[in-house]
């Protein structure tokens, strides 16, 4: 009955060590229960769940992301982290099989006269002042894993893999937010190139009837060196815009994998829809939807893992070794068998204690990473919901922006239209007509600027939202 309760409490003893440490579950940070200025409240489905060439419509903004997904070096390289991973995911299931190794030595020793080996061959007459050892065996070595030690190294191993996985996955969402915001931008740049180059046909029109009244003797040459400087000052912006032009489109070429050139296009920037009733669901879908603060929730797994793994090195370790094979003092005897056959079983705990001290030490750092590790998933899940929340603003007072903007370009338009008509007909001065088209060329250009910023802001809302990697 004695021997019973021992083997009981030993039996306990072995089932409560297989969890020498205690895991910190993945946190529920605290969320609003909608985003702020967010257009519906009860509507739980999200942009995020539509896939990336549904979401963008466009042609040839399709084929920019798509050649970037696949080529984009970023990318190659993030599918090469996740093939490493793969690859250590796979060897760390080894862990729990026995070591083996084969040995073959042979040695000759020729000891002194006046040794211990030396007064032993003297003594038994071998024949021979040369010490021989010819051996042949296999050594097998396994540690049981008591403590978990192996068991969260395959944790940290399957999470690392994971995490990879979600690395490539936020790496793709950045580059469909990049590549469409940079190619935005170009169409951006495209309607303020054709702006400029109208603008300098209205100021060369308007300049050609200023000479004329000047040779007529009806304004003086003021007025025509003040309308060839508003004619200079359009025609400067035509270079400023074509080399921003090819600027972007190198960038989003070398996006693309490719290398710098030109980006054939069709789309015109007045043309591209903002999408209306952008649904963003609730923030609690954040954590599901971003691959960022997925990634972190695997490197919480991989912190308590490595808990785990230095926690168990502080306990004994149970190893089992043989070894088994043919030896002999003599070649010719070498593989005399079963005379030259030999075999060890042998059974060890080993208990660190000199070095227990650095352990320990080692144990609270890893203890203290996990903390760091729950904190830094804190904050992944804040700086998203804030990054949503920026891109609902950005979009409702871009808007905003937007229709004010139109509205004063167009009472811009039919007031340089006028100014035209009056100084044609002399109840308007040159400097009326000067200052409406510089007024319009900065009114124009304005509105294909926040045009270009409503359409990226979109992007970045789908971006912070975690939609692109599907």
């Amino acid at each position: 009955m004695k021997i019973y309760k021992i083997s009981l409490a030993f039996l306990l003893f072995v089932i409560s060590a297989c969890n020498v440490s205690k895991d910190i579950q993945t946190p529920k940070p605290a969320l609003p229960a909608n985003f702020r200025d967010a257009a519906t409240a009860s509507d739980t489905s999200s942009i995020a769940d539509i896939a990336w060439k549904t979401f963008f419509t466009d042609p040839v903004l399709q084929k920019l992301i798509d050649s970037a997904i696949e080529k984009n070096y970023d990318m190659q390289i993030a599918v090469k982290n996740i093939e490493a991973s793969q690859l250590l995911l796979k060897q760390v299931k080894w862990n729990n099989v026995p070591t083996a190794d084969l040995n073959i030595t042979a040695s000759s020793e020729r000891p002194s006269n006046n040794s211990l080996d030396g007064l032993s061959i003297s003594q038994y007459n071998l024949g021979s002042n040369h010490i021989e050892d010819y051996s042949a065996n296999v050594s097998v070595s396994w540690e049981a894993d008591i403590w978990g030690k192996i068991r969260n190294q395959s944790k940290s191993a399957l999470a690392a893999y994971l995490q990879t996985i979600e690395a490539k996955k936020a790496i793709q969402t950045g580059l469909v937010a990049t590549v469409s915001q940079g190619y935005y931008n170009l169409l951006m740049l495209d309607a303020q190139l054709d702006i400029a180059q109208s603008n300098v046909k209205l100021n060369d029109s308007t300049l050609r009837i200023i000479r004329l009244q000047y040779d007529a003797g009806q304004v003086t040459l003021l007025a025509v060196q003040q309308a060839q400087a508003q004619q200079q000052s359009a025609a400067e912006l035509i270079p400023q815009f074509e080399q921003n032009i090819a600027i972007q489109e190198n960038a989003l070429r070398i996006l693309t994998g490719e290398l710098p050139d030109k980006i054939a296009r069709n789309a015109i920037l007045d043309q591209l829809p903002v999408p209306e009733n952008l649904a963003t669901g609730v923030p609690a879908a954040l954590v599901s939807h971003r691959p960022d603060v997925k990634g972190y929730e695997e490197a919480l797994v991989m912190a308590n893992a490595n808990v785990g793994i230095n926690k168990a090195a502080m306990y004994p370790a149970l190893r089992i070794t043989a070894s088994g094979g043919v030896n002999s003092f003599k070649a010719s005897n070498w593989f005399n068998i079963p005379s030259s056959l030999f075999g060890i079983v042998a059974g060890s705990v080993v208990q660190p204690l000199l070095d227990h001290k650095e352990l320990s030490t080692q144990y609270k750092v890893t203890e203290v990473e996990r903390e760091k590790t729950v904190l830094q998933f804190r904050q992944s899940v804040l700086n998203a919901v804030g990054e949503v929340s920026d891109a609902l603003v950005k979009i409702e007072k871009l808007k905003q922006q937007q229709t004010i903007a139109a509205g004063r370009v167009s009472t811009l338009q039919r007031a340089t239209s006028n100014a035209s008509l009056l100084f044609k007909n002399g109840m308007a001065n040159y400097l009326e007509v000067i200052t409406a088209q510089s007024n319009v060329l900065q009114g124009e250009l304005e509105l294909a600027s926040i045009k270009r910023d409503e359409l990226s802001a979109v992007s970045e809302l789908y971006r912070s939202l975690g939609g692109g990697w599907k």
